[in-house]
């Protein structure tokens, strides 16, 4: 059964893109393009998927605030 797992995307440095799953502990990687990187989650997400087993809790990603301070 498939499923749907929220990626954050965020620049990081040296000009990588980095992405992470915010459900599953451990889960991030990076890549120089969207494409490759979108690759690298989902391989990732699977990785975790296959050694953590599923969340206990499904999250849904609401939306990002900024705020200043």
């Amino acid at each position: 059964m498939k499923r749907d797992f929220s990626v954050v995307i965020e620049n990081g440095l040296r000009r990588l893109l980095c992405g992470y799953g915010p459900e599953l502990r451990g889960c991030h990687t990076q890549a120089k393009s969207l494409d490759t990187l979108m690759k690298r989650v989902k391989e990732a997400i699977e990785l975790c998927l296959e050694v953590e087993g599923e969340p206990e809790q499904s999250t849904q990603f609401i939306g990002l605030q900024r705020i200043m301070v």
